[in-house]
């Protein structure tokens, strides 16, 4: 099926039959006629449609034209996993509302761009989503059954260690052949690939660069010749510990709940003159009319940098020097 009508002009004849093959084609391979994704720039995947709807969307708003191989739409791309129609170990069966449904399909969709540069470490991915816990288990993927049990650490403040504990109770309980880690640092590997991971880099003791890029190999500062180590050279002097935030910011849209928070400030707030968002403040209005091709656009980010516990003088009396630096997006809704 030709996808050049994807790049022209929305007015043209082309564009309309375009998209009118487009929507016989996603409401034929959906679930759910009533309830299929639209990848209007608009709704961005994160809304869910009905057929007339789709259409209209798709006219009014345009399509994200990176869009040529609909994945998202039943098309099966070769060499890959047809996420739509392979199946799901979700624990529904449950009476509890402790398990809902993991989702790992949509997860293993959501990483798979991220991760396709690192063939090998989606490869890996994908092996997890589809490994039976244990020979015969029809409910839990070894990635799935991770993923519950992290959730489970998370929610409850649970320690490294209890979590380790926790691991190896439960290995025990199961059968001999079972695929479930052992230690908690075994089950973060396995979730690193899908977004969880950190970046460890070295820093100058004094603060003059980052030992990254060309920098990588070096083992004293170049500016201040500071050496890079403690007085074995396996134990680096300052570590800056980085969380990469733009696969989280993609991770984020890919979500319907979490897109449909991130654009609440231009779809739901209420606008009464009273202050109870950012979104309310006269500075937000100020970038908006700073910057109108930004302002313009409800899903742009509007982040927020803060820290806390800097000593740069080492005036105050201190022993340490933990900075933690946090970003916030103001998009979303308040608590």
């Amino acid at each position: 099926m030709d996808r050049k009508w994807i790049s022209a002009n929305r007015l043209s004849k082309e564009y309309e039959i375009g998209v009118k093959e487009f929507v016989e084609f996603a409401v034929k391979n959906a679930k759910d006629p009533n309830r299929v994704v639209c990848p209007c720039l608009k709704c961005c995947f994160g809304k869910r449609v009905r057929e007339d709807e789709l259409e209209g969307h798709l006219v009014c708003n345009g399509i994200d034209q990176s869009y040529t191989c609909w994945i998202r739409h039943g098309e099966k791309k070769k060499g890959n996993i047809n996420f739509e129609n392979s199946s799901t170990y979700a624990s529904t069966d449950f009476d509890t509302d402790t398990y809902e449904p993991d989702r790992v399909d949509e997860i293993a969709k959501a990483v798979e761009e991220d991760l396709r540069d690192c063939p090998k470490m989606f490869e890996s991915l994908l092996s997890d989503a589809e490994k039976e816990l244990y020979n015969g288990c029809t409910k839990f993927t070894r990635l799935s059954a991770i993923l519950k049990l992290y959730n489970l650490k998370a929610s409850n403040g649970w320690s490294d260690k209890s979590f380790t504990e926790l691991l190896t109770l439960i290995k025990d309980m199961l059968p001999d052949d079972n695929e479930l880690p052992s230690r908690t640092y075994e089950a973060k590997r396995i979730l690193c690939s899908i977004g969880m991971s950190y970046e460890r880099i070295h820093a100058c003791p004094n603060d003059c660069i980052l030992f990254r890029n060309e920098y990588e190999l070096l083992k004293a500062c170049p500016k201040c010749n500071v050496s890079r180590y403690k007085k074995k050279e396996s134990t680096p002097a300052k570590v800056v510990w980085y969380f990469p935030i733009i696969p989280r910011f993609r991770r984020m849209y890919r979500s319907e709940e979490d897109s449909k928070h991130l654009t609440w400030h231009a779809d739901e707030r209420i606008r009464d003159g009273m202050f109870r968002h950012p979104a309310d403040s006269p500075q937000w209005a100020k970038i908006d009319h700073e910057y109108p091709e930004f302002g313009i656009e409800s899903r742009n980010l509007r982040l927020a940098l803060s820290t806390d516990g800097m000593n740069p003088h080492g005036l105050q009396s201190i022993s340490h020097s933990t900075w933690p630096v946090i970003l916030v997006i103001y998009n979303l809704p308040p608590c």
